[in-house]
């Protein structure tokens, strides 16, 4: 029964809960979960009544029980503990999770027990990643059933990011390159290996991950090296020679045609070739990075414990780098470093860093003695070898998801079992048959204790399953169709649903909160105030305040709640709202002082309470935190303008502009409105005239246009807008023929 629900668990990578957040993540979590609570109760019935099941020692599974311990401790000292506990919705990190990554290592090295076991289990885990793939290629095409799909340049699987899938099918296809080799295969086992390591293989490099793609190349290097010693071979040492001749001729390629046409028009060449360390996806890591080293080191505790596990957020975020944000829509919150050395550091501290590297190198020596003995195992070492080399460069760049737990973690699992039969101490035949067929009996007060034991167990395990994965998934069902119902315009519809999401208080509740404070913001802002925009917006600030109190050094949750309050108090500068919105925003600025929106947020809350000049102060901070961003010096000219300093105003604007800023219509509404005033009319034509480049068909901004020419005597030109404006809405044309024939022209 066990062995069968390993395998099983084996095929949780394929998982999507496609009408859910995170798709591609929660559902393969609490799935996971589920099935290994309910292993959990057969196991501890196998092993109170039968002794011989039970986990052997070895330093494989002292350094993971190391990591899961470190894990623990880091939690305990956690900044925010129940963040560290249960991970973010988005990928469902976390203590709680992780451990049942270890209980899955754990059953699965006590009940398989043979090479037949084992071979079954990383044949099933090379199969599911050769769908994966073929799932990933399906997102090629424009098949409606596969999400993902719309001739998709980089592939991902289902796993849901093209650089977490690259580091699954990573592992899947060293694990058949290793199996390749195994000496008893028959023709069709070598088959399906050799055309698993193909098809994983060109699965990587359809995901364009840079990072990936040098684990790839470097892993095979390793191994043909290690084969060429394990069995020195001549042809390993020429595929040696060769891997090593692509690299150079690749990199060579790359720095030699970077700027030609034959890249140039290559997304996916001109991304693989991209090794500059000055592109702006290479920086953000870097920036990521050094946000992260500066959190660690602010004292001893951070040093030894760091900040807790899934916390980066928050030493990301203090030391934020103000170059992260480059205008609307900028990347600006790394809930993760990018890099598992670096995440494990700040957010476990040495403690948990140690362990984590004790992880690999205690493999790494244990597979090298492997493979020195020289025995039917060493082939397998050379593989893993290689398996773990790739894995250590990929996560160089990026971290681990469930995906890649569950296949490492069984792969851990193949380094013990080779591990313990390379030095198993041989038992005569007769001998082991004996003890196999004939276990010891037990007593009827340790069957009453097992029975006992078990039932406890199962008990424990329902209500886990229903309380942290049922309840789970009707939180995040609920709260997908409160974005649906917002999609169809029903607000009444989806605040309902927004409401029944956050009563289930489960994990997760952190996202659910602020998905329904920023759509409720959305309508608030989009829409007249009425009582039930109103008691929504009330709402949402209660949500949002429950996340200002649960996380008291995290900046996001008072910007949510600043932002409602500004929405609530706009209207009216005394307000007490206002001078809520500030108090909160204040608090943000100083759990981030470099972060460049809550100085919009301040900047917002004055200009409610209509002091210009403090919100001017604020938006010239922002503006010099990121100099190349326009829309700081936009939001600066603009606030200016209300103020009445019209020179500087339009001298900042036109620094926006000269920074890349693109004006929005409601931008080009507000310039017009005051050159009209001047009467400055060749400047409102030039206005109109941009203002149709962002929206041409809009009927009435060709009148207006129109209108513009006539009074500078560009008739032609005035009767050509006239006509264009009557084309575009029939309800123009009466107007328009009128206008035409005023101007002395034919209609």
């Amino acid at each position: 029964m066990l062995k069968w629900m390993i395998y099983v668990a084996a095929f949780v990578p394929l998982i999507i809960f496609s009408n859910y957040i995170s798709p591609f993540h929660f559902g393969k979590v609490v799935v996971f979960r589920a099935i290994i609570e309910i292993m959990l109760v057969f196991y501890v019935l196998l092993i109170l009544r039968h002794k011989s099941y039970r986990p052997k020692a070895s330093i494989i599974v002292w350094t993971f029980l190391g990591f899961a311990l470190a894990f623990s401790i880091t939690t305990a000292t956690s900044v925010i503990k129940y963040q560290s506990f249960w991970g973010g919705l988005e990928r469902m990190g976390g203590l709680f999770t992780f451990w049942h990554y270890f209980l899955f290592f754990l059953m699965m090295i006590s009940v398989f027990r043979t090479e037949k076991d084992w071979f079954r289990m990383l044949d099933v885990t090379i199969f599911v990643s050769l769908l994966s793939a073929v799932y990933g290629f399906g997102q090629r095409t424009n098949l409606s059933w596969i999400v993902g799909s719309g001739d998709r340049t980089r592939i991902f699987g289902t796993i849901g990011n093209a650089a977490l899938f690259a580091g699954y099918e990573l592992l899947s296809l060293f694990l058949a390159l290793t199996l390749y080799f195994r000496p008893s295969n028959s023709f069709g086992r070598k088959n399906f290996y050799i055309f698993a390591f193909i098809v994983d293989a060109i699965a990587v490099l359809m995901t364009a991950v840079r990072g990936s793609l040098l684990a790839l190349v470097v892993g095979v290097l390793v191994f043909a090296i290690l084969y060429a010693f394990y069995r020195k071979s001549a042809l390993a040492k020429k595929a040696m020679i060769g891997v090593v001749v692509l690299i150079v001729l690749f990199v060579s390629f790359g720095l030699i045609f970077k700027n030609s046409g034959i890249i140039q028009n290559s997304p996916y060449l001109k991304r693989v070739t991209e090794f500059s360390p000055t592109a702006f996806t290479v920086q953000t890591r870097f920036w990521a990075w050094q946000a992260g080293f500066q959190g660690w080191s602010e004292n001893v505790g951070k040093m030894v414990f760091g900040w807790g596990p899934e916390n980066f957020n928050i030493p990301f975020s203090k030391h934020f780098n103000p170059k992260f944000f480059n205008g609307p829509g900028s990347e600006t919150l790394f809930d993760r470093a990018h890099n598992m050395f670096v995440e494990i550091l700040v957010t476990m501290g040495l403690v948990g860093f140690l362990a984590y590297i004790s992880v690999f190198v205690f493999s790494l020596h244990r597979l090298w003695k492997i493979l020195k003995s020289r025995t039917e195992y060493s082939i397998y070492a050379a593989g893993l070898i290689s398996l773990i080399v790739a894995y250590m460069i990929h996560n160089s760049f990026i971290f681990d998801t469930s995906a890649n737990f569950i296949v490492f973690f069984t792969v851990l699992g193949f380094v013990y079992f080779i591990d313990r039969k390379s030095k198993e101490v041989v038992i005569a035949p007769k001998h082991a048959n004996k003890q196999k067929n004939n276990p010891a009996p037990m007593r009827s007060g340790n069957l009453t204790i097992s029975t006992t034991a078990t039932m406890l167990m199962a008990i424990v395990a329902t209500f886990l399953i229903y309380k942290t994965d049922i309840n789970a998934a009707r939180a995040n069902y609920a709260t997908t169709r409160a974005i649906v119902a917002g999609w169809d315009k029903n607000f009444t519809g989806a605040i309902a649903k927004y409401k029944e999401s956050v009563a289930y208080n489960v994990p997760g509740k952190y996202d659910y909160r602020h998905r329904l404070a920023q759509y409720a913001l959305e309508y608030g802002s989009a829409n007249a105030m009425t009582q039930e925009i109103g008691e929504a917006l009330l709402f949402a600030l209660s949500e949002a305040q429950k996340n200002v109190n649960e996380n008291e050094i995290d900046y996001l949750p008072y910007l949510y709640a600043s932002r409602i309050n500004i929405v609530l108090g706009k209207n009216n500068k005394s307000s007490p709202y206002n001078d809520e919105a500030l108090k909160l925003s204040m608090k943000a600025l100083e759990l981030s002082p470099t972060f460049v929106r809550t100085y919009y947020e301040i900047a917002q809350g004055y200009l409610n309470k209509g002091n210009y000049t403090k919100a001017s102060e604020y938006f010239q901070k922002a503006a010099e935190l990121s100099p190349n961003v326009g829309l700081s010096y936009w939001y600066w000219g603009a606030t200016e303008l209300q103020a009445g300093n019209v020179e500087k105003a339009f001298e900042l604007m036109s620094t926006a502009q000269s920074k890349r800023y693109a004006l929005s219509e409601a931008d080009y509404g507000r310039l017009i409105d005051y050159y009209i005033k001047q009467n400055n009319i060749a400047k409102v034509v030039e206005l109109y005239e941009g203002l149709i480049r962002v929206n041409p068909k809009k009927a009435a901004y060709h009148a207006s246009l129109a209108s513009a020419y006539s009074q500078l005597g560009r008739l032609d030109d005035a009767v050509a807008q006239a006509r264009l404006s009557a084309q575009l809405d029939a309800s123009f044309e009466p107007e328009a023929r009128v206008f035409v024939q005023s101007l002395g022209k034919q209609w």
